[in-house]
C-alpha cells in the first residue's frame, strides 16, 4: 500500500480525495484502491484560509496523523499529493518533496506561469521522480469514453463550457476554468500555437488555434448554470457531451494512483506545460484586446 501525505488543506479535494483513497464515510462505488493518505498538513492560504480549521477537523475525524510543518512528512511518506488552491504557490510547496525524491501530485493549477511550470518540471527530471497534474474533468467518464471509442471520427475541432469563477491569484482561465481547458486538451491533444481571448463581466472566450489549422474554442461562465460538456466537431459528426461530475475525483484518483505505482505520469508533463501555457496566452490576450499570443 502506497502511503501519501497531504500538503494544504484549503480545499475540499484534501477532504475528498482522502474519503475515496481511505474508504472513509463515502460509497463504495467511490473507492480508489492502491494508496491511502497516512499524514497531513495543513498548510497555510491567501485564498481561503477560512476553510483550513473545518478540513482539519474532518481529517483528524478521519484518523490522518497532522503535522504543522510540511517537512516533517519526509521519511513518512511514499508520495505527495499537493493540494493548496493557489497555483501561484506550487513550486515553493513542491520543492522540498521533489528534492528529497518523492513523486508528486499537484493540483490544479500545476503553476500559474510556464516559467513555475517549468522549473517544477525540470527539479523532477532532475531527481529523475514522476510528477502529475490534472484537472479531474480530464477523466470524467463522458470524455474518457469518446476518446476511447472515436464514434465520429477524428476530431476536427472543440468547443468546451464550463463555469469560470476568479481569483487575482489565480487569474484568467488558472482558477476554476482550468477545468474546461482541460478538457479540450484531453480530446485535442497538445500542438496550439496561438490563443486569442475575450473577457467581459461574467464570461471569457478564448480560441486556440492547433496545428493543422484545427481551432478550439472555451466558455468560461460566471453567470448562469454551472454545467460542463463540449461540443465536438469530428470528420464523421458533430456531438455535444454533457459531462458529469459524480465520478470525476474517482477516476482521476485512480490516474494519480497508477503514477505513483508506475513511476510514470499518464499525461506528459511537456503537455502540461503546454496547457498552462495556453492559459497564460489566453490571460495576456484578455488584456491586450483579444489580440492572439503565443502559446510558450
Amino acid at each position: 500500500m502506497i502511503k501519501l501525505g497531504i500538503l494544504d488543506f484549503d480545499t475540499s479535494h484534501a477532504v475528498e480525495f482522502t474519503k475515496r483513497l481511505n474508504h472513509k464515510e463515502i460509497d463504495k462505488e467511490q473507492w480508489v484502491d492502491g494508496a491511502e493518505v497516512v499524514i497531513g498538513c495543513p498548510g497555510e492560504s491567501k485564498i481561503s484560509p477560512e476553510r483550513i480549521p473545518d478540513f482539519t477537523k474532518t481529517m483528524k475525524a478521519m484518523g490522518i496523523t497532522i503535522v504543522d510543518k510540511p517537512e516533517e512528512m519526509i521519511g513518512k511518506v511514499d508520495a505527495m499529493l499537493i493540494e493548496s488552491v493557489d497555483g501561484s504557490v506550487h513550486y515553493e510547496r513542491a520543492k522540498p518533496f521533489l528534492e528529497a525524491g518523492l513523486p508528486c501530485f499537484v493540483d490544479k493549477p500545476f503553476a500559474c506561469s510556464v516559467a513555475e511550470a517549468k522549473k517544477m518540471a525540470e527539479l523532477a527530471e532532475k531527481k529523475k521522480v514522476p510528477l502529475f497534474s490534472s484537472s479531474s474533468l480530464r477523466y470524467a467518464p463522458e470524455i474518457v469514453d469518446y476518446l476511447e471509442k472515436k464514434p465520429d471520427g477524428a476530431i476536427l475541432g472543440v468547443n468546451a463550457y464550463g463555469p469560470a469563477s476568479t481569483h487575482p491569484r489565480n487569474p484568467g482561465f488558472f482558477h476554476y476554468g482550468i477545468h474546461a481547458v482541460e478538457m479540450i486538451y484531453a480530446l485535442m491533444g497538445p500542438s496550439c500555437e496561438t490563443v486569442s481571448c475575450l473577457t467581459v463581466d461574467k464570461t471569457d472566450v478564448a480560441t486556440g488555434q492547433w496545428k493543422q489549422g484545427r481551432l478550439a474554442t472555451i466558455r468560461g461562465n460566471r453567470s448562469g448554470p454551472s454545467s460542463f460538456g463540449v461540443v465536438v466537431y469530428a470528420e464523421k459528426g458533430i456531438r455535444h457531451i454533457p459531462v458529469g461530475t459524480k465520478f470525476i475525483y474517482r477516476e482521476l484518483l485512480k490516474k494519480v494512483v497508477e503514477t505513483f505505482e508506475k513511476k510514470k505520469a499518464p499525461v506528459p508533463i511537456e503537455e502540461t506545460i503546454e496547457l498552462i501555457g495556453f492559459i497564460e496566452a489566453a490571460l495576456k490576450s484578455s488584456q491586450n484586446h483579444g489580440i492572439p499570443q503565443k502559446v510558450g
